[in-house]
């Protein structure tokens, strides 16, 4: 079985391929958002491309979308966006990749949005990520579970059917990241490969 990649930015992996917002629609499995930073005074027309985009069967979700304290683009707008953002993969019923900075506490007003939420490329405290599973959230590991001795003492505590593992936009194999996974949760290689298969059907056929 092939490694899942959940949230990557090559055409060449396998998993959920991160649409560019202007790019068309790719032969493999993709998610379709208005990245914080994509936001701009013409992001209403930029939502209905997305809309459009999100309806192939090729899109698994929507998103990236979020929250970001670092860039200039106003709370408010950020905030209005994410909500349609989740307002239509409901009404499509698919899940969100969701990214957030510095905004983490803002993301537990979203978590009565009937579709599974999943948080890309979390790296933050322990205390965060325990606040976010309660409030129904997935959360999805990426380089820093490589690095970081305090994120993996994170994830060997995590349940195991609520994570994800992505490369996002670093230079490295995926493999890498499964077999550091694989030792910190004391299960096999191939044990993780297929949770992580079960947990993208669970989150794509929800309900």
């Amino acid at each position: 079985m092939d490694f899942l990649d959940f949230h990557h930015h090559s055409k060449s992996k396998i998993g959920i391929y991160n649409l560019n917002y202007r790019e068309k629609e790719p032969g493999i499995p993709f998610s379709a958002g208005l990245h914080p930073k994509d936001i701009s005074d013409n992001w209403e027309s930029d939502f209905a491309l997305i809309k459009e985009l999100s309806l192939s069967p090729r899109c698994i979700a929507i998103g990236e979308c979020g929250l970001d304290g670092l860039i200039d683009v106003k709370e408010q707008l950020q905030q209005k966006i994410l909500q349609q953002h989740l307002a239509w993969a409901e009404e499509i019923k698919k899940p969100v990749i969701i990214h957030c900075v510095r905004r983490y506490s803002q993301l537990l007003h979203y978590k009565h949005a009937k579709i599974p939420k999943i948080l890309h490329g979390y790296n933050k405290k322990p205390e965060i990520a325990s606040t976010l599973l309660a409030a129904g959230f997935y959360l999805s590991f990426g380089k820093a579970a490589l690095e970081h001795v305090s994120l993996q003492k994170l994830i060997e505590g995590f349940p195991i059917d609520k994570m994800f593992l992505e490369t996002d936009d670093a230079d490295f194999e995926i493999a890498e990241l499964y077999e550091k996974i694989a030792i910190i949760k004391e299960i096999s290689l191939d044990d993780l490969k297929n949770q992580m298969w079960e947990n993208l059907e669970s989150v794509t056929n929800y309900g």
